[in-house]
């Protein structure tokens, strides 16, 4: 998401990336990393368990989850990764972020 953040800009969207490790080597990734967009670790998991995301041990730990949240706070598109590449691709989202976007 990183290489078309400006594109999920001009879409009016922001993101907010939940990590699953504490605070130190969260900030310490993020900053080596120097992500564009908001990130916070969840190392208690709570917003993880909150939303049903999975943990499998042995597929690495927690799988990958994506959100589309509106404005209202309604999830309006919700995808669970079975393993760690399962991630729907930048493209599937902006494409579903423009028929969202038409629909507001």
């Amino acid at each position: 998401m990183r290489e078309d953040y400006e594109k999920f800009v001009e879409k009016d969207t922001e993101i907010l990336v939940i990590g699953p490790e504490g605070p130190r080597r969260f900030k310490a990734v993020w900053n080596h990393e120097q992500y564009p967009f908001v990130g916070f670790p969840d190392y208690k998991h709570t917003v993880a368990n909150l939303y049903g995301q999975e943990v499998k041990t042995l597929k690495l730990g927690r799988m990958p989850a994506m959100l589309i949240v509106d404005k209202q706070g309604v999830i309006q598109f919700a995808h669970f990764g079975d393993d760690m590449a399962d991630i729907p691709r930048n493209e599937d989202v902006l494409a579903l972020l423009d028929r969202l976007n038409k629909e507001i």
